[in-house]
């Protein structure tokens, strides 16, 4: 009996062991997704700190004067096309807020709420609301992971823009919370780089072939995450600067994920141009695509 007992102590003590080495390994995952959020976020607010000269100051005269600014023409026809009158959009990753303001401005939207993790880039958002004359949209600084619990089912229609939905490991995660934000029924929208020209070298990369640009360089399955270290590119002078972490994702991974979340895609369309992931026409109009519009919708019964 005595040696039967010990086996049953052994037994229920390594199990005990299991499980706290369980919840660490799992404890240590949530850290590191957080770790690399909040790296970003450093990096973020310190490219913008090395903006480029008058970066963003004069978008409030292109809000004013032309319709839906900052839209390319496939999503203009889109935006101008779905009914945001009186109702409540939001934006996620809104940078500086152009978007967010055209849209809520041209679409006249009962209310905009855009939600970035840098501070410092939201402020230049305020102020450009402030210019143009607009105060119906509101700007939240939070990882988007984290938004608190009063925005949600509180949208008629969420989007994202270009070199958004890069910025998160899991997109399951993301659209969890991207669907308790929206209402039932509601529509989110994505306009990105298609994940296709992440196999591709961009100039002055690693692998870039000038003479074969199309050259295929990286897995189209890539999970090893993208590390920069030169600032923002296209809003930053080049730097050496904190550390950025992206991440690719497939076409299967986003529709997959949106399915996880009870959100059907109602419409995607491929294009063969750059709308500003790449920052050239390089790979514009070679047969193979390099952006897309997804619409989604929530189901009516989510929760």
């Amino acid at each position: 009996m005595k040696a039967r007992h010990s086996a049953k102590e052994y037994h229920k003590k390594t199990l005990q062991k299991i499980y706290e080495l369980q919840s660490i390994n799992i404890k240590k995952k949530v850290e590191e997704k957080m770790n690399y959020i909040e790296t970003n976020k450093a990096a973020w607010e310190e490219a913008f700190d090395n903006r480029k000269p008058n970066w963003g100051e004069n978008n409030h005269i292109r809000l004013k004067n032309e319709k839906y600014a900052f839209f390319d023409t496939d999503m203009k026809d889109l935006v101008s096309g779905l009914d945001v009158k009186d109702k409540h959009v939001a934006q996620f990753c809104c940078n500086n807020g152009r978007e967010l303001l055209s849209l809520v401005y041209d679409g006249e939207a009962a209310s905009g709420t855009g939600f970035d993790i840098a501070e410092n880039i939201l402020n230049q958002a305020k102020q450009t609301a402030k210019k143009a004359g607009i105060e119906n949209c509101e700007f939240v600084n939070c990882n988007l992971l984290e938004i608190p619990e009063k925005y949600y089912d509180s949208f008629d229609m969420v989007f994202f823009t270009i070199g958004a939905l890069c910025w998160f490991q899991d997109l399951t995660h993301l659209f969890k919370v991207t669907g308790k934000c929206l209402k039932n029924g509601g529509i989110l929208l994505i306009n990105d780089g298609h994940p296709v020209i992440n196999m591709l070298a961009f100039p002055g990369e690693d692998g870039y072939d000038p003479d074969n640009p199309t050259k295929l360089t990286h897995s189209y399955f890539r999970k090893e995450p993208w590390i920069g270290n030169n600032g923002m590119g296209y809003m930053s002078i080049e730097y050496e600067s904190k550390t950025f972490t992206d991440y690719s994702h497939t076409m299967s991974d986003i529709i997959n994920a949106l399915s996880a979340n009870k959100m059907k895609t109602i419409k995607l369309d491929e294009y063969e141009y750059d709308v500003g992931q790449i920052g050239s026409d390089i790979y514009d109009n070679k047969g193979f695509p390099v952006s897309y519009i997804l619409v989604a919708e929530k189901s009516s019964c989510s929760r």
